[in-house]
């Protein structure tokens, strides 16, 4: 396995996560090297908001086996949160609307400074703001979101900004402090076909500089690996060519479930 690269491997086997009113998703298997493209598919309510959760240790998997660069779920949920981002989940991580794009960024810096003990008192010397700076115009440039081509630059308020761009803000506050893996929710949710393309695109860009991503939504590149999360669906893991793994194998199905009962299944097995 390459051990090189800065995204994380996931092993995962027969893993599912099962709450009071049943299970949320169960019976997937995936196995990806660091810097995969993984597409979760499934019909609504048939737990991919509850399997990113479940990935990036913000859920607790009740069957199977899993590990995320090289950690078991669930044994060690708190070192894998730590090493991995969620971005654009509704109702766990959301935008604010009345915030600016430059508030956002500023947000989330200053608590990256913080969650790696640095001082985030004020004035920051000038050796800080340069790094914070460096920082955010990466991030920014990673999800290509150019604030000159925004209404009012870094002063524009998420409620103006176009749904790819809200999406590209998100993903970019995901990526700002080098997450191994990074889980995005609802990739193509309402937007046109060019710019599904262009976020699916975003992602893969994304994975091909080295992090391991996750994302739910429909129209993957075909080089992604896909996991099913429907019994309906045809289940086939399909591996990068990149990664030189074999040839697609089939995977198991998981276990459909309303969008109420994935929410119970969310507060039972609880969230960080």
């Amino acid at each position: 396995m390459n051990t090189t690269r800065q995204g994380a491997a996931v092993d995962a086997r027969g893993i599912g996560v099962e709450g009071p009113r049943g299970w949320a998703f169960k019976g997937i298997d995936i196995s990806a090297e660091p810097g995969t493209l993984i597409a979760v598919q499934g019909s609504s309510g048939s737990g991919r908001t509850c399997l990113l959760l479940a990935l990036t240790g913000r859920m607790r998997i009740t069957a199977g086996t899993a590990t995320v660069a090289g950690l078991p779920l669930p044994q060690r949920m708190g070192t894998v949160r730590s090493r991995t981002a969620i971005a654009h989940v509704p109702g766990v991580v959301d935008l604010e609307p009345a915030l600016t794009v430059g508030e956002h960024l500023k947000e989330q810096a200053l608590l990256g400074h913080r969650f790696q003990g640095l001082s985030s008192s004020l004035p920051w010397g000038k050796r800080q703001k340069e790094a914070t700076r460096a920082r955010v115009d990466a991030a920014l440039a990673a999800v290509r979101l150019d604030p000159d081509a925004l209404p009012k630059g870094l002063r524009t308020a998420v409620r103006d900004l176009e749904r790819i761009e809200a999406l590209r803000l998100s993903v970019a506050l995901g990526v700002m402090h080098g997450p191994r893996l990074l889980a995005v929710d609802d990739v193509d949710l309402k937007l046109s076909e060019a710019e599904r393309a262009e976020a699916w695109q975003m992602l893969r860009d994304l994975a091909h500089e080295g992090i391991t991503v996750v994302a739910a939504g429909s129209g993957a590149p075909a080089d992604a690996l896909i996991v099913r999360t429907s019994p309906t669906d045809t289940a086939v893991r399909t591996t990068p060519a990149e990664t030189g793994a074999a040839a697609p194998t089939p995977v198991q199905d998981g276990s459909p479930t309303t969008e109420e009962e994935a929410a119970h299944a969310f507060a039972e097995t609880g969230r960080a």
